[in-house]
């Protein structure tokens, strides 16, 4: 029975099963003002794109963004069904047109927790790692990091 417990668990390891999000997941990370728990594809894509900018009735939202693509950026947009270039080019086309300007970006994971975490409305995404407990979750995805 030992045995077969051991082995069970061995099994499970290989497959990457930790009972929920696994470390190298990416995580969307909200300021604990956002009055959502849960967040889908396409409102994410909504915030993103900036067709949505608010959180219900009044809280306004504020998207930031990695500044150099790389794999969590990629996984990130190819998430919500667009590469990077093209979300450069919808948030060139808004402020052209006077819409609004492309999400504030940095250039580490732990610059948009920060900035996450000290901006009420605001939205990021990281490595489900470098999450902390200033920011809530709304939502993982599975990621696989380039080697």
């Amino acid at each position: 029975m030992k045995l077969r417990v051991t082995i069970i668990v061995w099994m499970l390891g290989l497959a990457g099963w930790t009972g929920g999000a696994r470390a190298q997941d990416i995580a969307v990370i909200a300021h604990p003002s956002v009055p959502v728990d849960t967040i889908s594809q396409r409102q994410l894509l909504d915030f993103y794109t900036g067709d949505v900018q608010s959180w219900g009735d009044r809280l306004q939202v504020t998207v930031f963004d990695l500044k150099s693509r790389g794999p969590v950026r990629d996984s990130f947009y190819e998430y919500l069904g667009r590469t990077s270039s093209r979300m450069r080019s919808i948030w060139l086309k808004r402020k052209l047109s006077g819409e609004g300007d492309p999400p504030e970006s940095f250039e580490t994971e732990e610059e948009v927790v920060a900035h996450v975490a000290s901006t009420q409305g605001a939205i990021g995404f990281v490595r489900r790692s470098k999450v902390n407990g200033a920011v809530k979750t709304l939502t993982t995805f599975p990621f696989e990091a380039q080697q």
